[in-house]
């Protein structure tokens, strides 16, 4: 009989998908697709009204399978707050004037944050109902 191969350790991901609740689709919709095209987010998935009991429910993400998730809904209480990893800080800047020009409002302008550790550098806007939007890149540069 043959030796055992070692199995193969593959960093696992913890969080799959997650998502929000907005009081306004249209303006909703207008702010993430624009504000998230440029870390390579769109909507990829729209649930048909007639399986969500007529509510508004997209599915954004890059390609293949979405993991962020807006509703139509009253937006939770405390509002959420959620970051999307950035590929550099070209691309932080790129979503911070986005999310401005979509009807986001400044929650932290683009920026090192080394209180939060070395090569920190994200930007916070808020969404039209208030939730705290991040994007951040973990690196140098």
């Amino acid at each position: 009989m043959g030796a055992t191969p070692e199995p193969v350790l593959v960093p696992r991901r913890m969080i799959d998908h997650t998502g929000l609740k907005v009081s306004d689709p249209v303006a909703s919709r207008r702010f993430y697709e624009t504000a998230l095209a440029p870390l390579g987010y769109r909507v990829l998935m729209e649930i048909p009204t007639e399986h969500t009991g007529g509510i508004v429910v997209l599915g954004y993400g890059v390609p293949p399978k979405p993991d962020f998730w807006v509703a139509q809904g009253t937006p939770e209480t405390p509002r959420v707050h959620v970051g999307f990893r950035a590929a550099s800080r070209a691309e932080v800047d790129a979503f911070y004037q986005a999310a401005l020009g979509s009807g986001g409002r400044d929650n932290g302008p683009p920026g090192p944050r080394p209180h939060y550790h070395a090569g920190y550098y994200g930007a916070f806007v808020l969404d039209p109902d208030g939730h705290n939007v991040e994007a951040v890149f973990h690196g140098a540069g």
